[in-house]
């Protein structure tokens, strides 16, 4: 076989194994109901919130 004929046989497969593990990741977001999702943001939110107020910025 040419090496064309390789490469583009690894063309395929990288193509393939792309797609496998967009679609795992897709399934994987949409197994959560909307409270999960709710409740999980909120949880970000609140790790987010800094514990003091943000010093004033120097003049």
């Amino acid at each position: 076989m040419r090496w064309w004929k390789w490469a583009g046989l690894a063309g395929l497969a990288g193509v393939a194994a792309t797609g496998v593990v967009t679609a795992r990741a897709e399934r994987r977001r949409r197994a959560y109901t909307p409270e999960e999702i709710r409740e999980r943001l909120r949880a970000r939110v609140a790790a987010a919130e800094p514990a003091s107020p943000p010093a004033p910025a120097p003049r």
